[in-house]
């Protein structure tokens, strides 16, 4: 019976404990410990033995005030996961998450993430791709590969297969510590090999004869930061006349090229190294809408001949 009388943050903060320091992602750890502040503040008295639907729907709408509804069915993932152990466990008698109802604010106007094919054309033109690996190179690398900036910065000579046109990713660079080092990737899926297109291979030929084999290229003479990719990326996209992106839009860039272009959404889920398809078609689901409206067409079309 103690367990039941434990306050609901506290059961929160201790499963978190448990199930996911050391089985998630630090930026994954970081979301669930934001959830945990957030209730702790939201519910600050309420105890396990008390959460039912009533008082968990109250949970869900005072967070939906200050937040988007998205952002609010993230929450509840999160919060749903722990007390669902909760009822598993006998610690409550019933699932309280069962029918909420989620809200949240109206979306603000969301900034254009990706460019488009004419634009990133113009950008990639506008690169000053030097004798030694640069900021202009590492955009030129994950606008043609997709790559997360931490997994680029990760990269050394080795990773770089020229002959076979390969890019072997398996681990990335601690870019935020002043001590730098190498990190596991995202997860098992992160781990990957990718396809490079010929031109970008003959161009890397170029600059990684003069690099060590295990170093990273990206960090040879000074610790490179996203903001300061990002920075650059501004630059160009303003003289250039384009959307503004970062270089985590560059990602999506990519991806969403290549949706347009027709690849399917398991070989493109495969290249980012996504965990699985759902995670790509939640990110690009404008995109596949898109692509479905104009299937449609086509498939209209087609019946009508025969």
């Amino acid at each position: 019976m103690m367990r039941k009388n434990i306050l609901l943050h506290n059961y929160f903060k201790n499963w978190i404990e448990v199930y996911k320091v050391g089985a998630v992602s630090k930026r994954t750890l970081e979301k669930y410990w934001l959830s945990h502040r957030h209730l702790k503040n939201i519910a600050p008295d309420l105890r396990l033995s008390q959460i039912n639907r009533l008082t968990y729907q109250k949970i869900l709408n005072e967070y939906a005030k200050t937040h988007e509804r998205a952002t609010t069915m993230d929450f509840h993932h999160q919060l749903k996961s722990a007390l669902l152990d909760a009822y598993d466990d006998g610690l409550i008698d019933r699932d309280p998450t069962r029918k909420v109802v989620i809200k949240g604010k109206d979306p603000s106007e969301k900034k254009k993430k990706y460019l488009n094919e004419f634009e990133l054309k113009l950008l990639l033109r506008e690169l000053e791709l030097d004798t030694f690996p640069n900021i202009d190179w590492i955009i030129l690398l994950v606008a043609k590969t997709g790559l997360r900036f931490g997994e680029v910065m990760g990269l050394t000579k080795d990773d770089f297969d020229l002959e076979l046109q390969t890019l072997n990713v398996s681990k990335t660079w601690d870019y935020k510590s002043p001590k730098g080092g190498f990190k596991p990737t995202k997860n098992k899926s992160s781990i990957r090999k990718i396809q490079l297109d010929w031109k970008l291979s003959m161009q890397f030929s170029q600059i990684l004869n003069q690099i060590d084999d295990d170093r990273p290229i990206f960090t040879l003479d000074k610790r490179i930061f996203n903001s300061t990719v990002n920075k650059r990326l501004e630059k160009y996209c303003q003289s250039l006349g384009i959307p503004v992106i970062s270089v985590h839009g560059l990602r999506h860039t990519h991806a969403s090229l290549l949706l347009f272009a027709g690849v399917s959404i398991a070989s493109v889920a495969k290249r980012l190294g996504h965990a699985n398809m759902t995670t790509t078609q939640q990110t690009y689901l404008h995109i596949i809408q898109e692509l479905e409206n104009k299937d449609n067409t086509k498939i209209i079309q087609h019946l009508a001949t025969l």
